[in-house]
This record gives C-alpha cells, sequence and structure tokens, in this order.
C-alpha cells in the first residue's frame, strides 16, 4: 500500500491539454474514484501515474518515491485494463504466477499465493481453466487476482466493467469492493459510471475538461456540489432559474414569481440579494 501525491501535473498533446495542472492527495489503502464524461482527461491522468504517458509539467510520487518519470516495471503496482487481458496459452493458475516469476518470488511460495488470490476471486476449483473456458466475468477476475498477486503499491483499474453486461458490472464492481475491503490496497478506479463510483469509492474525484472539478466523499459529492456541472453530473436533476431575494441565515430565493425557502446544509455568504443562482432539485429531496 502507498500514498500517491500529484503535483501541479499537466500533459499536453499538442495544442490540446488533457490534464491541466491537477493536484491530487489520494489516501493509503482508499479505493478512489477518478469520474468525469468522455475526454475530461481521466484516462490520461491514470496513464501517467502508471508511466505510459510522461507528463510535460509536475510530479507524482507513489509513498516517498518520485516516480514522474520511472518506467512502468519499475513503479511497483498493477493495471487492469477495460478487457480481461489474460494469457490465452495459459490457464487461469498459470496466468496468476506469471506475475510472481516476473518479480521473482520465491518458487515455493508461488503454489499458495496462488490458490490464495483464486479464493479472493471466487474462483476456487477453476485454476486449470484456459481463457475460452471462462466467461468475461471470470477472466476479469483472473486478471485482478493476477495483479493483485505481487502485492503492489498501488492498483490502477481503467474502466475495468465497461465490456461486461449490465449483470456482471453489478456483480463484480460488489466484488472489487470486497477485494479493497479484505487487503487493504491503494486501488484508483477510473470511470464514466456515477452510480459505479458513488457505490464502492471511499473517495470521488471529480474531472471536467482536464480539472479537478470537485473532490471529496460520495455523499459530499451528490449532496454538496460545488459547481454547475458537478450537479449537472451527478444524479438526475431538475434545474430552476432564480433570484436571491434574501440570505440571513436562510436562503430566500425568488422562482419566477414564487418565493421559497432553503435551509442549506451549508451557508452560502457570497450571495447578496439579487444574485442569479440554479436551484438544483432531485427525486429524492
Amino acid at each position: 500500500m502507498a500514498q500517491v501525491f500529484i503535483n501541479d501535473l499537466i500533459k499536453r498533446f499538442d495544442q490540446v491539454v488533457a490534464v491541466d495542472r491537477v493536484n491530487v492527495e489520494i489516501p493509503e489503502g482508499s479505493l478512489t474514484a477518478i469520474l468525469g464524461p468522455s475526454g475530461c482527461g481521466k484516462t490520461t491522468l491514470l496513464r501517467c501515474i502508471a508511466g505510459l504517458l510522461m507528463p510535460d509539467e509536475g510530479r507524482i510520487l507513489i509513498g516517498n518515491s518520485d516516480v514522474t518519470h520511472l518506467e512502468p516495471f519499475k513503479r511497483n503496482l498493477g493495471m487492469i485494463f477495460q478487457r480481461p487481458s489474460m494469457f490465452p496459452h495459459m490457464t487461469a493458475s498459470e496466468n496468476i504466477a506469471w506475475g510472481l516469476r516476473l518479480r521473482k518470488w520465491p518458487k515455493q511460495d508461488i503454489p499458495n499465493r496462488v490458490k490464495e488470490m483464486l479464493r479472493l476471486v471466487h474462483l476456487d476449483g477453476m485454476e486449470n481453466r484456459s481463457f475460452k473456458q471462462l466467461s468475461g466475468g471470470q477472466a476479469q477476475r483472473v486478471v485482478i487476482a493476477r495483479a493483485l498477486a505481487p502485492a503492489p503499491d498501488l492498483l490502477l483499474l481503467d474502466e475495468p466493467l465497461s465490456a461486461l453486461d449490465a449483470k456482471l458490472r453489478d456483480e463484480l464492481k460488489l466484488e472489487i469492493a470486497e477485494i479493497h475491503r479484505k487487503t487493504g490496497s491503494t486501488m484508483v478506479l477510473v470511470t464514466h459510471d456515477q452510480g459505479e463510483a458513488l457505490t464502492i469509492a471511499d473517495n470521488v474525484l471529480l474531472m471536467n475538461e482536464g480539472r479537478i472539478e470537485q473532490e471529496g466523499s460520495p455523499i459530499e459529492i451528490y449532496r454538496n456540489p460545488k459547481t454547475l456541472f458537478s450537479a449537472t453530473f451527478i444524479g438526475t436533476n431538475n434545474f430552476l432559474p432564480g433570484t436571491v431575494l434574501k440570505n440571513t441565515p436562510e436562503t430566500v430565493v425568488s422562482l419566477d414569481g414564487l418565493n421559497m425557502t432553503f435551509n442549506s446544509p451549508r451557508p452560502y455568504p457570497d450571495l447578496p440579494p439579487g444574485s442569479t443562482v440554479w436551484v438544483c432539485i432531485r427525486a429524492d429531496d
């Protein structure tokens, strides 16, 4: 396990700034979701952490080590991609053992570690199955086990459920949460699925146009959006334009002539009378 620090990170592709001066601290042992729409920079940020892309500016620290320009294989991390990436000529157990052999684990310890990982991902008895004999969900479980087997400092997951059907996605996202709880590994999950992020993550980084729009716990992101983008992206909402009439301490807003009083969970001292606002109403409010 390791804490991750990202300081003033910038990544450009020609004139496009894909990651725009991002500053993030990912706590040790947490499951952090990087959430956002397509093209917001979340996968680019993950690939910079993995070492698959080199940033143009800024620093990345995993634990106490500056890994900004370090090769991926020297970062002691695991990575899982969208589609199951099992080696097709190997069985499930051989796939899991491969990473251990690569990291030069003692030969006598490998069989027990493989069995432990198979139990962790609920694949007991399937150790001799090939890629063709496994379902998509089972294959992705093997990949998760292979990535976790060498006990990496950090596990990166790039939309690992997007290639699965809805039922399998629901099952596997809960299994990922269970695996995280059992192992205590530091995990970073990239997703565009807000339900996925809000269900299993300890911490959510909401990205928009290369920047961190908001950071916080799932309940904080959902209940207290700090920007209009956060409010529109998270949840299903209705928005009504209004004008502030009073803000001491309750907020009174005129909605096209209808005055409504709001007891906000946080005060809005920067909204004097006459301010134009958007009132967000959700079905569960």
